[in-house]
């Protein structure tokens, strides 16, 4: 298991915010952090504590040059997420990122959109591409969730599916949707299935807020995938200690 950081981007700003509230109107959206120091300050931290594989995300418009500062703050330090396409992602790498991660672009009217993945992939390549699948469950089955996390695609998140889509990227970052931004302890039985379906390097999101979560996860997950941990963070507003949440995983070695 790794920590994998992350900065969410909303409006030009570090937040941390409840994504199910995300919609058109910016009054809906709920709030549980927003930083007083931009972007490239958490991306300097991050590379301080020798942290890769963690994620900037740009939740909706106005967020590019908040991102870049951070990619340029921290060099192949970063993925970048939102708002991603095979139009601007090669400018994201230039940038500095590592990787970038597409959602919306390769789904969209309830379904996988195979020729924009295929678009991307060959814009990329699969050594830099990362799927985000948000998952939320209906009828005992995941499902890959867009619009904002509000309406249900067709696409189910199973083993075969998830073996499907490794062939095309080089690694998953999974949002728990029900518990993302919530505090709420992590999903067990999504984690426990991830850790069976995956062979390739996958973070969670979703509902850690403390260290007895963090080894729940380890344990569940059998040490096979990473997490990332946001609002409740010290550094984000919350009471967990950030300098606590870097040291664990190599404490459990």
């Amino acid at each position: 298991m790794k920590f994998r950081p992350c900065i969410d981007l909303h409006s030009g700003k570090v937040k941390q915010i409840v994504g199910e509230t995300l919609d058109a109107n910016p009054q809906h959206v709920v709030e549980n952090f927003v930083s007083e120091h931009d972007s490239a300050y958490y991306a300097q931290m991050f590379a301080r504590d020798g942290l890769t594989g963690g994620h900037v995300i740009m939740l909706g418009g106005g967020n590019e040059e908040a991102a870049i500062s951070a990619l340029q703050a921290y060099p192949g330090g970063l993925q970048i997420g939102g708002g991603i396409t095979a139009e601007n992602a090669a400018l994201y790498l230039e940038k500095g990122a590592s990787h970038v991660i597409v959602t919306s672009y390769i789904f969209k009217d309830g379904e996988l959109q195979e020729d924009n993945l295929r678009r991307i992939v060959s814009e990329v390549g699969k050594e830099k591409l990362v799927i985000d699948l948000s998952c939320k469950q209906r009828d005992g089955k995941w499902h890959v969730v867009t619009n904002q996390w509000r309406t249900f695609s067709n696409f189910e998140v199973s083993e075969s599916n998830i073996r499907d889509l490794e062939a095309h990227c080089n690694e998953f970052l999974i949002h728990a949707v029900d518990v993302e931004g919530k505090r709420t302890g992590i999903l067990e039985s999504l984690v426990e299935q991830l850790a069976d379906w995956t062979t390739i390097p996958t973070t969670y999101a979703g509902g850690a807020r403390s260290l007895d979560d963090m080894a729940l996860f380890d344990r569940l997950s059998r040490g096979r995938l990473d997490i990332t941990i946001g609002s409740a963070l010290d550094i984000f507003g919350g009471s967990l200690s950030y300098e606590q949440v870097v040291a664990y995983p190599a404490s459990i070695r």
